[in-house]
């Protein structure tokens, strides 16, 4: 008996020992580890820029330096978190891409494409932060009434959303086009003027879209029963409204305007509108935009001469806005044939019934360049 007791005593005794060395080694493991993991943390959150930091921005690197002194970063389509980090340290905003690669490797989020703002001091956890946000800086882009979609492709290049050619093809994409149901071989017209904020490299496609959506967007809330209108009809009103869009300077005006239009359509005369042959002049002919029009511009032989043509040119000449799509979706009822500008300062016209009191209103103004 006493020798199976000494035997249970000594058996405690090594489990008791075993326990309390594995006590020790863990103690001794959370020592040396609570340490490391500080430092590990406080080396990827502590910020790798300082005042005596030389940072190196290039367009090559897609890394440049804005006015307030934030920084604009590219995370390109299809670019991997290796690339952006060997571009991060040639910049100078991290010390170490390999450092930033085993980060990304133990961080299961993805970069998202985009440009994003980084404000100094920034550590390398927060630049990685930012890049998977998806918070991108949006680019202000004011495209004004009456612009056609080249100007409005300039725009939009010169802004860093797309390329002009980029836009001008989108614009005139035949699944696109056939995708909104307009019978035309452009958006030349559907192209909400607006206020937009896209971020850089935005596709081309994309951006007609939007600005197509704002216009229809624009269009329900102008006349709801625009839906009862066939796709040639509403085109009709579009073309009018682009008309009336490069007449009118006053907003009131407007609607006798497109009354006017609506006047002579229904007696088969000519519109006779200066806008669409500056139209030609400018986006056909591609010649600068006239201070005056001479009698030999009112007989250029083209489709969009509505002086040498009767009916609604073949497509519009411009992008409408609100006043004037409201203009050709409820028109002035009146019985003039006629207007003129007889004040360019006021912007006022004067309309007439007859082409007698139309001559002896004074003479000949247009509206000054497109937008």
């Amino acid at each position: 008996m006493a020798k199976d007791k000494r035997k249970k005593e000594k058996k405690k005794s090594r489990v008791v020992s075993f326990f309390i060395k594995l006590l020790t080694v863990f103690i001794a493991l959370v020592i040396i580890l609570i340490p490391v993991t500080i430092g590990v943390i406080m080396f990827f959150n502590n910020s790798v820029y300082s005042e005596t930091n030389t940072i190196t921005v290039s367009e090559n690197d897609g890394i440049r330096r804005s006015d307030d002194g934030s920084y604009l970063i590219d995370v390109r389509r299809g670019e991997t978190s290796q690339s952006v980090g060997s571009r991060l340290e040639r910049t100078g905003l991290i010390s170490n891409r390999h450092v930033w690669n085993l980060y990304c490797r133990f961080n299961r989020e993805y970069l998202k494409t985009g440009t994003y703002r980084l404000e100094l001091p920034a550590s390398m956890m927060s630049i990685h932060a930012l890049l998977v946000s998806g918070r991108e800086v949006l680019n202000k882009v004011t495209i004004p009434e009456g612009v056609t979609i080249r100007k409005a492709s300039l725009i939009l290049e010169e802004a860093g959303i797309c390329s002009a050619a980029a836009f001008m093809n989108a614009a005139r994409n035949r699944d696109i086009i056939g995708d909104y149901r307009i019978p035309n071989d452009s958006m030349e017209g559907y192209l909400f003027p607006d206020t937009y904020f896209f971020p850089s490299e935005y596709p081309a496609d994309l951006t007609v879209r939007k600005m197509v959506d704002t216009f229809f967007r624009n269009l329900e809330n102008i006349s709801p029963s625009y839906v009862n209108l066939s796709p040639q009809e509403l085109n009709n009103r579009v073309i009018l409204a682009s008309i009336v869009e490069r007449e009118y300077r006053i907003a009131d005006e407007a609607p006798l305007m497109a009354g006017v239009f609506f006047n002579r359509l229904r007696i088969n005369m000519a519109l006779q509108s200066c806008a669409t042959v500056q139209y030609i002049i400018t986006e056909v002919l591609g010649q600068p935009h006239p201070a005056v029009l001479l009698f030999r511009d009112l007989e250029i032989r083209n489709p969009y001469n509505t002086y040498m043509y009767r009916g609604l040119p073949p497509g519009p000449i411009s992008s409408p806005g609100a006043v004037s799509l409201r203009a050709v979706m409820y028109p002035e009822i009146t019985n003039y044939l006629y207007f003129r500008l007889t004040d360019a300062s006021s912007g006022r016209h004067y309309f007439s019934r007859t082409h007698d009191e139309h001559i002896r209103a004074g003479d000949l103004y247009i509206k000054p360049a497109w937008p």
